[in-house]
């Protein structure tokens, strides 16, 4: 009889980064003084805010089986729409939000509704998407457009403390999305088919689930969370510029890969991509902290990374399905 194993294969990978953060965090604490200390852990999540919550919706287009190139862009567009909103139509905070907030949502609806409607590559279109918003960029304003709005900047200002230490308004609403985007993947009917079309969107079609709706609502939850992070990240920058987010999308994906999300879709986890945003965010503050070596040198460790979690899936992958030796079938005898 066969034992039950500990750990699910398909969690393996996320164990993996969580192990990776805890190293690199431990190494950063004992090679630098300082570095271990709330506010530093707290800074990985206010310094990288923007990126969780893209990475939140990119999951969920991951776990499906798709992709998502345009939200980089999504969130250049976000960040003119909102600047340019209040600063030049002179539109209270609150109405520039929800405005940003619907354009990024109708152009992810947009996108999923040409997908599923065309059977179209997810690839194409968001490629299509990607090119589309940063041109609107450049019809909002060429140059960058800076915030002087007041009651926008309070809340870009706004610091809630913990402890010690605090975090910004921009970090709140991503531990707020991640709380809400954990729930629905976990618990709820969307989240299920979600991961039943990764898996096997035949089967899942099978199953009588709401295929289609889905696949159309998962892209519009993707431009969704990219204009609400490049409304987080206006609250970083305080200002709208049209290549803002540029490159974005390949960190955005990265990171959702390193927390242990499948390429090909049916397997990934919400708390794996936060851990997958850490070593990201870790990766830069070692850096700073080194003080020699240059910039690039994220994306050189980052590609490694890459490069070495998809191996890592593949193996997880093919010991999962690996067949079964079938027994030798004696033959019956006859009389």
């Amino acid at each position: 009889m066969n034992k039950k194993p500990l750990i699910d294969s398909r969690n393996l990978p996320i164990l993996v980064t969580i192990i990776l953060f805890a190293f690199m965090f431990g190494v950063g604490s004992v090679a630098f003084p300082g570095f271990f200390s709330l506010q530093n852990f707290l800074n990985l999540l206010i310094d990288n805010a923007y990126l969780l919550i893209l990475g939140v919706g990119m999951t969920f287009v991951i776990v499906s089986g798709g992709i998502d190139l345009s939200v980089g862009s999504m969130l250049a567009l976000s960040t003119m729409i909102t600047s340019s909103l209040l600063e030049k139509s002179h539109v209270d905070p609150v109405t520039t939000i929800v405005i940003a907030l619907a354009v990024g949502t109708l152009l992810g609806l947009f996108m999923g509704y040409l997908i599923q409607t065309f059977d179209l590559p997810p690839f194409i279109i968001t490629l299509a998407g990607l090119y589309l918003a940063r041109g609107l960029c450049y019809v909002v304003s060429i140059e960058t457009i800076a915030i002087k709005d007041e009651s926008f900047m309070n809340i870009a200002h706004f610091q809630i403390p913990i402890a010690d230490a605090f975090i910004s308004t921009g970090a709140a609403v991503a531990l707020i999305v991640v709380i809400v985007g954990w729930y629905a993947s976990r618990y709820t009917k969307f989240g299920r088919t979600v991961f039943a079309i990764g898996g096997n969107e035949q089967s899942a079609l099978l199953m009588g689930l709401p295929v289609a709706r889905t696949k159309i609502l998962i892209y519009a939850v993707s431009g969704f969370c990219s204009a609400l992070a490049g409304i987080v990240f206006t609250f970083y920058t305080l200002s709208g510029y049209a290549l803002d987010g540029k490159g974005m999308e390949l960190d955005t994906i990265a990171s959702v890969v390193i927390g242990g999300t499948l390429l090909t879709g049916g397997v990934g986890s919400i708390i794996g991509t936060v851990f997958g945003v850490f070593v990201y965010g870790s990766i830069q503050v070692l850096i700073m902290f080194q003080g020699t070596l240059n910039s690039w040198w994220t994306r050189i460790v980052i590609g490694f990374l890459v490069f070495l979690f998809c191996v890592l899936q593949r193996f997880f992958e093919s010991r999962k399905t690996r067949p079964l030796v079938a027994a030798p079938v004696e033959k019956a005898e006859t009389s």
